[in-house]
């Protein structure tokens, strides 16, 4: 029958039908003439009446206790009953919710796994007082029912598949008296990939949208709920226990979970696929033709194949630690014992360690490496500075010294550092003796473990009085003293039993011991780090906590302290004003830069595609260099004579036409293009100015009144009346596509307009190309066709090159170079400095003559003896290490991979640039070009989660600016359009439409 008839009758709903998969029932998608979405639920044949009563109660039931969870509300007919008959058939309805499945949705984030835990944790809270007689009903999907696949093994034909099977339910086996112990709630009990909806908002925030299907509740302890859920979201995961972690944690948020029931989870999930896969086997028997009954299969059987091995005490032991729960509850009691012990025990380097100095190698405050993918063997001896005496290294401090190639192979530029230090370094001369603090036995020597850098290895195990065992590492030792030593042997408390080696065993740098506690043996055996990544560091730390007990001090004395960024936060918004804002939805925290990339406050990896500040690349050694013996020397300002400010400006000029030859120095670009106006109006008498629109030329008074991206802001006070704008030679959205005298035509109503006014033309102010107005590349003859109207008019013409100057640019060395001109006066800001403040402005000596009209030019930090050291050093490195060719080579590698991306992604509509000044422009829509402002916005939030750093422009902000140092290099452009393919073919992007 028409079921559009029968929802017209017992809900007054009239509208479009259209059929959602399902495995036995039938869903129907209603779009109510209204705009409202449903879904109408028809039951197959002869369902039984009390299970489609248990759901629909069940929905009334939540939408009272918890009204804000994402599921469905039930509309009851029009005669108020939950469900009706149709012919053999009964049919209920549902409101439709939003989002996208679990299954298909991308990306699978993080916060997505713990908003799923987080989502499951309420959902049973809010189950746990509902009441219905079929919750105790048998059914195969019930965990504690779950002996039944047992006995069905043999429907899996495939014996290695068969053998997967079995495995995972002989260990429910031996779980099942545990988890009877239980107590029992309600659970939905199938929060699997396809019950879940997903939705993303335009900062890359994800949202669990929708949970359906309430057809398999029933009574069951629910760490059920939680490992039928992981069940599905680890399928096809790179590190499955990684997103276990992640959802659990975020249930544990909610609704803490007890040891017990954590220690259930993993065999629990591996039934799950077990019942599952065996389930499929049988319904491809009954019905081998539909391909809904086997959906999960392939990859359940993926899962349970990648996770066979895995040890369940480790992933058990995990999980606790996430949950901030002992990983054992040996290992409590051993850290209550060795606290109480603290001050007991014998030295393990013979002194007293109370009044021994601590040092820093953390990334915020030791510069070394000074390029934290390579630490030289200067630098390694160089790292405690002059300290010759005993000295300590903190416990848990963030380093980047972890770089050399006997530590580890180079890592990707991207790749996840293990940066975080899992023991305490003390420092001492080589040859000093190393005792154990008390009574142990040797259970591993390595006497040359150069695969880890850490010269000799000794782990000596030791008892609590209750007979509980920890372990001790002691790493970087002289091989030859303890060669005697073998696996078995007893050392005695106080007992010599190695000594530490030369600079050769302790990775090139001074001599030390790193003596590190293991509470969980298996977790490091064969491996030993000793070093974690941020990730990874709640489990770390609880496997191997501070030793400081061990060496009779307290735990804070040689604790790192970690940036807490709350409070960072905090204080910025307390002291700083509103509108001073920080990038990204969640901020970024930089202690550290080298050429393009950026270490946060653990040593993790950026990649800058977006900062133009530091042109020759972050913490420059030659900047570093020249400032430093500069700053040992003089710093003063141009009130008096320095041959570094004549050096600075010979090399300057040298890079500009002949007719640019008198140098102002100022402090910034905005002082400079303040600075360009004055000479303007000096020069020609006249006021008025005429600007490119979304132009931006700084944020001083004058700056800004040029500036159109900020007068015209709806927060801006609008044009001044001196002011005339222009429409800025945009090719894709201009009216005149790529006709750039056609553009320039509209000077000529700017300067009839002035002249009306009464005014009197200064001159024409450009960002040479238009960065904040979308990275706009203009036309061919645009600036020679509005410089002669300028020029014809009398006033000059200024050239704003803060973003496009010195090499970026690739094939010229200015942007306006590429036009054919030669404007009246240059502007140039903060890529000058390299990230030291200092701007310039380059006129004739026409103007500069007439601007010297007995009035004192003065800036106090312009032209600083240092500030021009560092200048002509920026233009130096640029020419030296070939960073304008790089720009070529580079950015023509970058745009090529952007156009290839614009051919698969219809979100893409234009990529245009030159070197590395480059903007890719999204749409919703190619033909109508409407902006894809919140797409944008997207990618931008999400190549930050990516850790990688853009920017996004233009009138709608819906342009990707990119516009890197000028170190750039094929490996970055490699790692940047592959991160930034992934997220273009994510679900929101398609959803953009594009």
């Amino acid at each position: 029958m028409p079921w559009s008839t029968a929802l017209a009758r017992h809900y007054h709903i009239h509208g479009t039908v259209t059929s959602l998969p399902g495995e036995y029932d039938l869903n129907l998608l209603v779009t109510a003439s209204d705009g409202m979405q449903y879904v109408l639920k028809v039951m197959r044949p002869h369902c039984d009446p009390t299970l489609v009563d248990l759901q629909c109660a069940a929905l009334e039931h939540l939408a009272v206790v918890a009204p804000d969870l994402p599921v469905p509300r039930l509309i009851r007919t029009t005669t108020g009953e939950r469900f009706v008959a149709e012919q053999d058939r009964l049919i209920w309805l549902i409101t439709a919710l939003p989002g996208e499945h679990y299954a298909t949705f991308r990306p699978r984030t993080t916060t997505l796994h713990t908003e799923v835990g987080r989502q499951a944790a309420r959902l049973d809270q809010a189950l746990g007082s509902f009441t219905h007689p079929t919750l105790h009903r048998p059914l195969k999907w019930n965990l504690l029912q779950a002996d039944w696949a047992t006995t069905a093994l043999a429907a899996i034909t495939d014996p290695t598949q068969r053998d997967l099977a079995a495995t995972a339910l002989a260990a429910y086996t031996d779980l099942r008296p545990n988890l009877l112990q239980l107590p029992l709630t309600i659970i939905h009990n199938d929060l699997n990939d396809y019950n879940l909806l997903v939705m993303a908002d335009s900062y890359g925030h994800l949202t669990l949208s929708g949970i359906l299907d309430f057809g398999d509740l029933c009574a069951a302890p629910r760490v059920c709920e939680l490992a039928i859920a992981a069940a599905y979201a680890l399928f096809d995961q790179p590190d499955p226990i990684r997103t276990l972690g992640e959802l659990v944690a975020g249930y544990h948020s909610v609704w803490p979970l007890t040891a017990a029931e954590i220690d259930l989870i993993w065999p629990l999930i591996r039934t799950r696929l077990a019942v599952s896969v065996v389930n499929s086997a049988l319904m491809k028997q009954q019905r081998p033709d539909d391909p809904y009954v086997t959906i999960s299969e392939a990859p359940a059987w993926r899962l349970l194949a990648a996770t066979a091995h895995n040890n369940p005490a480790l992933v058990a032991a995990r999980l606790r630690a996430i949950c901030n729960l002992p990983i054992s509850d040996a290992a409590e009691r051993v850290m209550v014992w060795l606290d109480a012990q603290r001050g007991r025990f014998a030295p393990v380097i013979g002194c007293d360690l109370a009044t021994v100095p601590v040092i820093s190698l953390a990334v915020g405050e030791a510069p070394l490496p000074q390029d934290p993918f390579q630490l030289t063997t200067t630098e390694a001896e160089a790292l405690t500075g002059s300290n010759t005496g005993v000295c300590i290294g903190r416990y848990g401090e963030p380093r980047l010294i972890y770089t050399a190639a006997t530590f580890w192979t180079a890592p990707q530029p991207l790749a996840e550092r293990r940066t975080i230090h899992l023991g305490v370094d003390l420092f001492a001369p080589p040859g000093t003796p190393v005792c154990a603090p008390l009574d142990g036995e040797v259970v591993a020597v390595e006497h040359l473990s150069d695969r880890l850098d850490y010269g000799g290895l000794v782990i000596l195990k030791h008892y609590t009085p209750n007979g509980d065992p920890f372990y001790t590492l002691y790493g970087h030792l002289e091989p030859i003293c303890f060669k005697r030593l073998t696996v078995g042997q007893h050392i005695a408390a106080g007992q010599l039993f190695a000594a530490l080696g030369m600079n050769s065993n302790n990775g090139g740098w001074q001599p030390h011991l790193h003596f590190q506690l293991i509470l969980l043996y298996d977790a490091v055996a064969g491996h030993w780090p000793g070093v974690a990544a941020a990730s990874e560091w709640t489990w770390w730390h609880a496997v191997c906590p501070n030793p400081a007990a061990l060496l009779n001090l307290p735990d804070e004395r040689v604790a790192y302290q970690p940036l807490d960024q709350v409070s960072l936060l905090h204080e910025r918004r307390t002291h700083f004003a509103g509108n001073l804002r920080l990038s990204y939805r969640e901020p970024c925290t930089f202690l550290r830069g080298w050429r393009h990339y950026l270490f946060d406050e653990y040593g993790q990896t950026y990649l800058d595609a977006y900062n133009n500040v530091p042109h020759v690349g972050h913490a420059h050694p030659r900047i570093q260099a020249v400032a430093a013996q500069q700053l040992r020397l003089l710093n003063t300002n141009t009130r008096y004579l320095h041959p570094a400010q004549i050096a600075f400006a010979h090399e300057l000029l040298a890079k500009l036409p002949p007719s640019l030859s008198v140098c102002f120095f100022v402090n910034s670009g905005s002082e400079a293009n303040e600075l360009a106006l004055r000479l303007a109006r000096t020069y020609t008498g006249g006021h008025d100015m005429i600007t490119i629109d979304h132009g931006y030329h700084g944020h001083t008074t004058g700056a800004i009144a040029i500036s159109a991206y900020k007068f015209n802001h709806p927060a801006g006070n609008g044009k001044p009346d001196w002011v005339e704008v222009v429409m800025a030679p945009d090719p894709y959205r201009g009216p005149y596509g790529h006709d750039g005298p056609r553009y320039a035509a509209e000077v000529d109503q700017a300067i009839e307009r002035i002249a009306t006014r009464g005014g009197k033309l200064a001159g024409f102010i450009a960002e040479t190309f238009p960065s904040v107005a979308g990275q706009i590349i203009p036309p061919p003859g645009y600036l020679a066709a509005v410089y002669q109207r300028i020029r014809a008019a009398g006033g000059v013409c200024i050239a704003d090159e803060v973003q496009t100057g010195l090499g970026r640019l690739g094939t010229h060395y200015w942007a306006f170079e590429s036009q054919g001109v030669v404007p009246d006066i240059v502007v140039l800001g903060k890529p000058l400095g390299n990230g030291h403040p200092i701007g310039a402005v380059i006129t004739t000596v026409e103007i500069a003559r007439a601007f010297d009209n007995g009035l004192e030019f003065f800036s106090t930090f312009g032209g600083s003896t240092l500030s021009c050291v560092i200048g002509r050093e920026v233009l130096r490195i640029i020419d030296e290490e070939g960073l304008m060719d790089n720009a070529h080579c580079v950015g023509q590698v970058l745009l090529t991979g952007l156009r290839d991306l614009q051919h698969r992604h219809p979100v893409i509509s234009d990529v245009r640039g030159m070197g590395l000044f480059i903007g890719v422009e999204l749409v919703t829509d190619r033909t109508t070009r409407t902006p894809a402002t919140a797409a944008a916005r997207y990618v931008r939030e999400r190549l930050r989660a990516e850790r990688i750093l853009i920017g996004t422009e233009g009138p709608a902000d819906n342009v990707l600016k990119i516009r890197p140092p000028l170190t750039f290099d094929l490996a970055a452009t490699t790692v940047f359009l592959e991160r930034l393919d992934a997220i273009l073919g994510e679900s929101f992007i398609a959803r953009q439409g594009g």
